[in-house]
């Protein structure tokens, strides 16, 4: 397997750059002193930045290097990009909601910047309203529309019914009626991007161990493993109850060999999930939780905790083929974290979490 090149050079330089409004800012990008960016399943990245704040003068001098009328400050547009400094990728857009200044005796003064992506204001306030007789695509949509952003919808058509946000934000609501039906939320740019988990694939990466990838803890647990999941409701209209039983899974993700369902029941017994806690009124909304439930779990079976050398194409969405580990564990996975890290010590580097729900060898 030969990985995914990070650079077209053999020597390149990693460091953070950023933009304000689109503008590049090269006194700020060489002031920052450490970056984490950090993204997860259900959408919403956040950026903390640590910055110097005493710039050198072209006199021989020192100034502070954001004071009154610096664009780095409270509601600024900000993007993140890394990578090869060349060429580099966008990792992160979004605002500033916080700025923490630091002194100390000895040494020069210090900003924390803090900043969220669009989804922000999306979390910020709760509210009661309902949906009545349409898909859940219309409702990402109608709640992309209020965020000022461009929905990219995948699927997600049907079943038609009435959702119901009760003392909810719009980001809480939207996760939890997109996990209904095994499905993901991201802000990617200006747009929010909403498609069924099976739809998602941020780019492929192929990274061997000891090489770009740096470390590795894998593990496979057959603890929440099941092999049924059930789900049942009361359809009122026609006065019938409905039910839905997955016993298999429809959209596992990427990767091969065997799954977690099948080694529980040839090691330990057969195990079955009720989905108690979620109400549904058709049978293609009950079908639909409980296949939902089966993936989510089956999925989970291996999972990956791992650094790699700084890769602005980790991304979660992203499949990520890993090698040289063990014939067990080497598959591809899934990104469902990622944490982007920069400091002046130790570099560009990139921690993230990944699942499959295959075992090989």
């Amino acid at each position: 397997m030969s990985e995914t090149s990070v650079s077209q050079e053999a020597i390149y330089r990693a460091r953070p750059t950023l933009r304000f409004a689109g503008e590049e800012d090269i006194r700020a990008s060489e002031l920052i002193l450490s970056m984490r960016m950090e993204e997860n399943e259900g959408g919403m990245s956040t950026l903390e930045l640590r910055l110097s704040n005493l710039a050198s003068t072209t006199d021989g001098g020192a100034e502070l290097a954001f004071g009154v009328g610096s664009r780095l400050k409270l509601g600024a547009a900000i993007e993140l990009y890394a990578g090869d400094e060349a060429q580099p990728r966008e990792i992160f857009r979004g605002h500033v909601t916080a700025i923490e200044a630091d002194f100390k005796m000895g040494s020069p003064p210090e900003l924390t910047v803090l900043a969220e992506d669009a989804l922000a204001r999306a979390r910020m306030a709760r509210r009661s309203k309902t949906y009545a007789s349409v898909a859940p695509a219309d409702v990402a949509r109608a709640i992309a529309s209020d965020l000022g952003l461009r929905p990219v919808i995948a699927g997600l058509d049907s079943p038609t019914g009435t959702w119901a946000q009760i003392n909810e934000s719009d980001l809480a609501f939207l996760r939890r009626l997109l996990a209904r039906f095994d499905a993901d939320v991201q802000v990617v740019g200006e747009e929010l991007h909403v498609s069924p988990r099976a739809d998602v694939r941020r780019g492929g990466i192929e990274l061997a161990l000891y090489s770009q990838l740096a470390r590795a803890r894998v593990i496979a647990d057959l603890a929440d493993q099941v092999t049924k999941s059930t789900a049942r409701g009361w359809n009122a209209a026609d006065g019938a109850a409905v039910d839905g039983t997955a016993t298999s899974g429809t959209h596992l993700g990427p990767g091969r060999g065997r799954e977690g369902a099948a080694l529980l029941r040839e090691v330990l017994d057969e195990r079955a999930e009720h989905v108690g806690h979620v109400a549904v009124a058709t049978r293609d909304e009950a079908q639909a939780v409980a296949e939902a439930a089966y993936d989510l779990r089956a999925r989970r079976f291996v999972t990956v905790d791992a650094t790699a050398e700084g890769n602005a194409q980790l991304r979660v969405g992203a499949h990520v083929t890993l090698s040289d580990l063990n014939p067990q564990f080497d598959n591809t996975y899934y990104v469902v974290r990622a944490c982007h890290l920069f400091d002046v010590r130790q570099g560009y580097r990139t921690d993230f979490r990944a699942e499959c729900a295959f075992i090989g060898g």
